[in-house]
C-alpha cells in the first residue's frame, strides 16, 4: 500500500490549503511527484538500505543498488513480513556489487540506467571492516558521478548525534559516540561535511535509536532528543527527499523518530491513498 505523506505546517491558511499541498506518488494523476523512473540505492544490503531498496519497488520505481556483497539484498524484516530474509528478486531491480570507495564501481551504478534521478546512501558497517574513512570517500564518489551525470537530488542517511546534532543524541548513545563509536562518527562528520559542500539537493537523515519492527507511518522531525524509529520509516522519509519536488528539509540535516515533534508525519485515510476517488 502506498502511502502519501501531507507536512504538519503551523500557517495553514484553509483546510483547502492543506489537501492542495498534499503530495502524490507515481502512479497517481497528480503532477507534484518528480515522476522518477529509478532510484539509485548506495549500501544496498544494509538494513535501513534494503527497507529503501524494497519500499521504492513496492511503490512502482526501478532501483539500481551498490553493495559488497549483493547475496544479502533480502526482504527486509520491518517492512517484508513473513517474506522477510528471503531473496529480494524484482524484474525492476538491478544490484551492482562493487565497492563504494572505488570510483570505477561506483560508475557502474550510474551506467546501468539512464534515468536515475535521485540517490539514496545509506552505508554502514564496522571501521574495522570498511576502514576509517568509508563513508566520506565513498559519499564523495557517488557525488562526483551524480555530478557527471546531471543528477541533484539525494538523501544521505547518516545518525542522531552527527554533526550539530550531538545534544539531541541520548546520554548513554553520547558514551558511545565518544568511547567505541569515536571513529565512525568522525567519518559520519566529514561525509555531512561533503555532502553540505556538494551544491546538491541534499537531505542529510539522522535518524534516532533504529528498529527493525515494521512501519508505523509516523515520522516526526525533531528539535529535542530522539527517540526510536523504524528503519522502514526512514526508509519512507529517504524516498520522499529524492522524489518530492517540494520536500521541505532539502539542504537540512533532520533528526527523525517517531517519538517527539510535530512536523512531519504520514497521513494514513483512504483519502490519501486515493481510494474513493477518480
Amino acid at each position: 500500500m502506498m502511502f502519501r505523506v501531507a507536512l504538519l505546517l503551523t500557517t495553514l491558511l484553509s483546510a483547502n490549503a492543506f489537501q492542495s499541498a498534499l503530495p502524490t506518488r507515481v502512479g497517481s494523476s497528480s503532477s507534484s511527484s518528480l515522476c522518477m523512473s529509478t532510484i539509485a540505492v548506495i549500501g544496498a544490503s544494509g538494513l535501513t538500505a534494503q527497507e529503501c531498496v524494497y519500499r521504492a519497488l513496492e511503490q512502482g520505481y526501478d532501483v539500481v543498488g551498490l553493495t559488497r556483497n549483493p547475496a544479502n539484498v533480502v526482504i527486509p524484516q520491518g517492512s517484508g513480513g513473513a517474506k522477510a530474509g528471503q531473496p529480494l528478486v524484482n524484474d525492476k531491480l538491478t544490484v551492482i556489487g562493487g565497492d563504494v570507495t572505488k570510483k570505477e564501481d561506483v560508475a557502474k551504478v550510474f551506467e546501468a540506467a539512464d534515468d536515475i534521478e535521485g540517490v539514496i546512501i545509506a552505508l554502514g558497517g564496522k571501521t574495522a571492516d570498511v576502514g576509517e574513512s568509508m563513508l566520506t570517500d565513498g559519499t564523495s564518489n557517488v557525488i562526483a558521478a551524480m555530478k557527471d551525470k546531471g543528477i541533484k537530488r539525494m538523501a544521505v542517511v547518516t545518525s542522531i548525534g552527527a554533526g550539530d546534532s550531538e545534544s539531541q543524541a541520548p546520554f548513554m548513545f553520547k558514551m558511545l559516540m565518544m568511547t567505541v563509536m569515536k571513529k565512525i562518527f568522525v567519518d559520519k562528520n566529514n561525509q555531512e561535511k561533503v555532502t553540505q559542500a556538494s551544491g546538491l539537493d541534499y537531505c542529510i537523515v539522522r535518524p534516532g535509536g533504529l528498529t527493525v519492527e515494521p512501519p508505523t507511518g509516523i515520522i516526526n522531525v525533531i528539535d529535542g532528543e530522539a527517540g526510536s524509529i523504524t528503519r522502514a520509516d526512514v526508509a519512507e522519509f529517504c524516498l520522499d527527499a529524492v522524489t518530492m519536488p517540494d520536500f521541505p528539509y532539502l539542504q537540512q540535516a533532520p533528526c527523525i523518530s517517531s517519538v517527539g515533534g510535530t512536523s512531519w508525519t504520514k497521513d494514513r485515510s483512504a483519502k490519501a491513498r486515493g481510494e474513493g476517488t477518480m
